[in-house]
């Protein structure tokens, strides 16, 4: 099954994908900070039990995991792909997840909060991200009572999430305004009206490949539909912006737009050994590339799904044994020669 991240990307336009999150806790337990380890295992093993028993996935294969079973690569590569949290990888207490096989849908059970479900999608999709992750939130309510105050929500262990629980993103591909002198100010003006912009992989020239999350500050004092709708109607402005410059690069510069594009395919395409960060800024240039309709592809490909692909802990996971850091530079290169389709 075609996971979501293999979707290739919509041209003409930098939004990536799009997330939701919604976070509950269980009346029964006290909150993961606080629970004993049998809590935990006993929690973490109804819960796992319940989410099965309810159907909830049985539309679709998917997979049940006991997150400290499994090794460390696994969860590292899981974190790669987002599909977990920095938190819950590193987490050494009892914890699950339930993932479908093509990784849109996802609970995580004893992370920060007891439940955690994910709703991801490729391209501009929160309200349909946002239908999903509340159609399951719904079923998994009519079997576990949440922790909810009638002042202040539903209640979770961090305050930056009490309220509705719900934290929205959309990943976009800004190369063209992020390296504007500008552009710091301009995601601290978006600060002001409720949304935080953020690089994906650090910040500044520490962000290979140019990808940023923009999502919402706050859960408290708004409703879910409100707070969708505001990171929806800011990643269209960062959209509209991005295309903008790109639009001006291509009628002033379109020989340099062009070179840049062919040069970072010819690279990725010959290359025998990449470090992350190279293989990054080059496979953004290709997806800025092919966007802007200057690289035409001969079959379907998504660019950010490579991008997730040479990943150490993914690469790691596909070799069989160990490699050092010149054999994954090579294991990198080999990667994206074979996935690259040839162009037209």
């Amino acid at each position: 099954m075609e996971k979501w991240f293999d979707v290739p990307e919509k041209e003409g336009s930098s939004v990536i994908c799009s997330r939701v999150r919604l976070v509950r806790n269980w009346r029964e337990y006290p909150f993961p900070g606080k629970m004993t380890k049998e809590q935990s295992v006993e929690m973490t093993g109804r819960l796992m039990n319940g989410v099965k028993e309810s159907g909830a996935f049985s539309g679709s294969r998917s997979r049940y995991l006991y997150l400290d079973r499994i090794p460390d690569l696994e969860r590292t590569a899981l974190l790669e792909r987002r599909a977990i949290s920095r938190g819950v990888s590193k987490k050494k207490a009892a914890a699950g997840l339930v993932l479908s096989e093509d990784e849109r849908l996802g609970i995580t059970i004893n992370g920060d909060d007891h439940i955690r479900i994910q709703a991801v999608e490729k391209g501009a999709a929160l309200t349909e991200c946002y239908r999903r992750a509340d159609q399951m939130e719904e079923l998994l309510g009519s079997r576990f009572e949440y922790s909810f105050d009638e002042k202040y929500g539903y209640l979770t262990s961090f305050p930056t999430s009490v309220g509705t629980g719900l934290r929205v993103s959309v990943v976009l591909h800004l190369p063209a305004l992020s390296r504007r002198k500008n552009f710091n100010s301009l995601t601290s003006d978006m600060g002001r009206f409720g949304t935080l912009v953020r690089g994906l992989y650090g910040e500044g020239e520490e962000n290979p490949g140019s990808l940023y999350q923009i999502s919402n500050q706050k859960t408290l004092g708004q409703t879910e539909k409100e707070i969708v709708d505001l990171v929806a109607k800011a990643a269209a402005e960062l959209d509209a912006q991005e295309r903008r410059l790109r639009r001006t690069a291509m009628g002033q510069r379109p020989v340099a737009c062009a070179d840049e594009a062919y040069k970072s395919y010819g690279v990725l395409k010959y290359a025998r050994r990449l470090t992350r960060k190279d293989a990054m800024e080059f496979l953004s240039q290709i997806m800025a590339g092919a966007a802007d309709g200057i690289l035409k592809m001969k079959e379907p490909c998504s660019v950010y799904g490579l991008m997730l692909g040479i990943q150490p802990a993914n690469l790691l996971s596909q070799a069989e044994r160990p490699l050092s850091r010149e054999e994954l530079d090579a294991a990198r290169a080999d990667f994206l020669r074979a996935r690259l389709p040839e162009i037209i």
